[in-house]
């Protein structure tokens, strides 16, 4: 079970993961309370265990825009939030993550017309594309087959953790507004997080 910490934005978010080892950290280059400019994100990297691997979240971004902060920031995955096709998904040489917003059964079935590497399940909210902090009910992920590798986002914290990995079996669990205190990360909130995952 692999997790990734979403939304670093400062040295201080490099400091606790590079203690706490996660397989996996997020940059958010869309539009969103914490997104970070990529320059900034490129200086974070520096300072990064050359072990957790990097994510950039971006939101209908252009290729040639994505391709660029790829090559600025190292990135080992990039994960979509928007309305990108299957042949833009395609288009990239790196691992690639594809986010879908659940509501109820229909939305699975979006899942098929895509070949990515892992699939990302958010909660459907209208008017936002993922990053709220609510879940969506677990159950409808059990309907996805064993083929597909899913990354599991959507209020995941501490205290649901271990019941959200018994349901949905995923392959990565994602977690951001869970593990943070007044908008910033808390050192406290990522250890039991990650504890719990992996106790």
């Amino acid at each position: 079970m692999a997790i990734k910490i979403c939304g670093l934005r400062r040295y201080e978010d490099i400091d606790y993961v590079n203690e706490l080892r996660p397989e996996y950290i997020g940059f958010v280059f869309a539009k969103s309370k914490r997104q970070i400019d990529p320059y900034m994100a490129r200086k974070l990297v520096d300072r990064l265990n050359k072990d957790i691997k990097k994510v950039g979240v971006f939101l209908n971004h252009s290729a040639e825009e994505v391709k660029e902060i790829e090559k600025l920031c190292h990135l080992d995955v990039l994960q979509f939030h928007g309305e990108e096709s299957s042949s833009y998904c395609n288009c990239f040489e790196n691992e690639v993550w594809k986010s879908f917003l659940i509501r109820d059964e229909n939305n699975l079935k979006l899942l098929e017309k895509y070949r990515v590497n892992k699939y990302l399940l958010d909660t459907w909210i209208e008017g936002e594309v993922g990053g709220t902090g609510k879940r969506f009910n677990w159950e409808l992920a059990t309907r996805i087959g064993k083929t597909k590798s899913i990354v599991l986002a959507g209020g995941l914290c501490s205290e649901n953790i271990r019941n959200a990995i018994r349901i949905v079996r995923p392959a990565v669990v994602d977690v951001s507004s869970g593990v943070e205190t007044e908008g910033y990360k808390d050192y406290g909130k990522i250890k039991d997080f990650i504890e719990r995952v992996r106790g």
